[in-house]
């Protein structure tokens, strides 16, 4: 063949021993080529990890428009490092024999580390992070960027325990480390230890060519984890692992999805015979999506959007699957509760009259007490849940009001005697003391649990906030701004967001769900 055929590749060390390697296999057939280096975006941004780039294909989209352009006929890439989905025009027409899959551990000094709770591990690669954290979760993962060599001499001058490589480009490169061990629990990225190569889908001969050095075995197990892959909707931005290898005519499988800081992980492991292996990528994919798969990897979706929504409750998984697809909520619990030890003596007798406004009261009451001793004739109470928590552990609510003002009011009105006992807060509303003080009535004030401001300082710019209580309004106010809308679980609280916020809007019922379609309302 006259024809020359021009190998596009990124222009680092590695990327380049992949070309001569095409290259070297091509020419041993007979074939004419010449090595065109290109220059990636993934290249040139090294101060960020590749999920905070933001970019599909990072390390392909420069040579996917050189090939589109006419300047390359084919591109080499890192199999790994390709989006499940290629663009338009351009195929898959080649994968080489598939190198070494596993992932490799790079240390200092030695190994001690390893069961020790503090150690500083480097790598830029979520999935690498998330699976460390899973099995090391006190250790600390910094970014680490760059091409081998950079990332040896990084690890060299910083304080770091070790770094985590692909045991493939350092063999390719001839770097054999002699502190590295191979990490054979971590599941590595799919395809990865694979190279491939792209071509126009419209070059028939250049496809042709290049199917001359196309492994079988390698292109099977590659294609069955990226179909696992793309059906997770995973790429960069999703910790996700899987490996496929032949055996004694079986396909062996083994994927795993994790939550970014590694607290979740759901894995999944089948053995087909091969040639009956069609399905074992969409069977493992279904199978993790079943587990709780789906919920998972939304919310890493979410995660990737800054964040608009504050909720000064930590939320439910199933709770943050309920907002707009264009809401990114970070949720905390703004306010941290202590329970307090209360005297012997506050319920040594039946008490006729007893005010309670929140769960964390009757906590309070369960933590010091047994049921047994907490005989109170006609207990009051604050909220739903409240009520619905007392009568399922305590006793019969004789009155519940939606709020402590209405709650006075309806005591000033009803109370059987002249004094009641109130199990509060450290931080209190003056409603319930001042109205039934004004009206004659004796309250004996119990602080059965302190309520401590712990708001999360959130740095994004928000369209509203989350509040369930005055005193989460007080907690976030002492850390932010007062930007945007505060969407608010009833008018107690919103009374007091009214002092610092100009847009305030009150959920129909009071549920934190309530509050949530209070905040989908805006966005639609």
């Amino acid at each position: 063949m006259s024809r020359i055929i021009r190998i596009g590749t990124r222009d680092s060390q590695l990327a380049m021993w992949q070309a001569k390697t095409v290259q070297s296999q091509l020419e041993h057939l007979g074939h004419k080529t010449k090595i065109i280096p290109v220059k990636s975006t993934g290249d040139i941004v090294l101060d960020k990890p590749l999920y905070e780039l933001g970019i599909t294909g990072i390390f392909t989209k420069t040579l996917d428009i050189a090939m589109l352009n006419g300047d390359i006929d084919i591109a080499v890439h890192s199999l790994k490092d390709v989006p499940t989905l290629l663009p338009k025009g351009i195929v898959q027409a080649a994968v080489l024999k598939r190198g070494n899959i596993n992932d490799t551990l790079v240390y200092k000094n030695n190994e001690e580390f390893l069961s020790a709770k503090d150690a500083i591990i480097a790598t830029g690669s979520l999935r690498r992070r998330a699976q460390w954290l899973n099995r090391y979760p006190t250790h600390t993962i910094t970014n680490l960027r760059g091409n081998v060599n950079s990332r040896l001499e990084k690890l060299e001058n910083n304080n770091w325990n070790g770094a985590i490589f692909a045991a493939a480009g350092l063999g390719r490169l001839g770097i054999k480390p002699k502190n590295a061990i191979n990490l054979h629990w971590m599941i590595p990225a799919p395809a990865q230890g694979a190279v491939m190569v792209a071509a126009l889908d419209d070059d028939d001969e250049v496809k042709n060519i290049c199917s001359e050095i196309n492994h079988r075995d390698t292109e099977i197990c590659t294609s069955i984890e990226r179909e696992f892959l793309n059906r997770l909707e995973g790429g960069c931005t999703a910790p996700i692992g899987a490996i496929a290898f032949i055996k004694d005519e079986e396909v062996n499988f083994k994927g795993i999805l994790l939550s970014k800081d590694g607290t979740r992980k759901i894995e999944v492991s089948k053995v087909t015979p091969l040639g009956k292996h069609e399905d074992l990528a969409k069977f493992c994919a279904d199978y993790i999506i079943g587990k709780g798969g789906k919920t998972l990897i939304d919310q890493l979706q979410r995660s990737d959007k800054k964040t608009n929504i504050y909720s000064t409750k930590k939320l439910t998984g199933d709770q943050l699957l309920l907002f707009h697809n264009d809401v990114v909520c970070h949720s905390s619990d703004a306010i941290k509760i202590s329970l307090n030890r209360i005297p012997k003596s506050v319920v040594k007798s039946e008490i006729k009259n007893v005010i309670i406004t929140s769960k964390n009261g009757v906590e309070a009451l369960l933590t010091n007490f047994s049921v047994s001793e907490l005989q109170f004739k006609n207990i009051y109470c604050v909220g739903r849940r409240t009520k619905k928590m007392i009568e399922n552990r305590i006793g019969k609510v004789k009155h519940m009001a939606s709020n402590a003002k209405k709650l006075a009011e309806y005591l000033v009105e009803y109370i059987e005697g002249v004094e009641v006992t109130y199990f509060c807060s450290d931080l209190r509303l003056d409603d319930i003391p001042k109205i039934l003080s004004d009206n004659n009535i004796t309250v004996n004030e119990v602080e059965a649990y302190q309520t401590k401001f712990d708001a999360d300082k959130i740095e994004d710019n928000l369209d509203g906030t989350l509040f369930y209580s005055p005193s989460t309004v007080e907690s976030f106010v002492k850390q932010n701004a007062t930007e945007g809308i505060a969407f608010c679980i009833g008018e107690t609280t919103a009374k007091a967001a009214k002092q610092y916020f100009d847009d305030v809007r009150v959920a129909k019922v009071p549920t934190v769900e309530s509050v949530i379609e209070l905040v989908n309302e805006y966005y639609i």
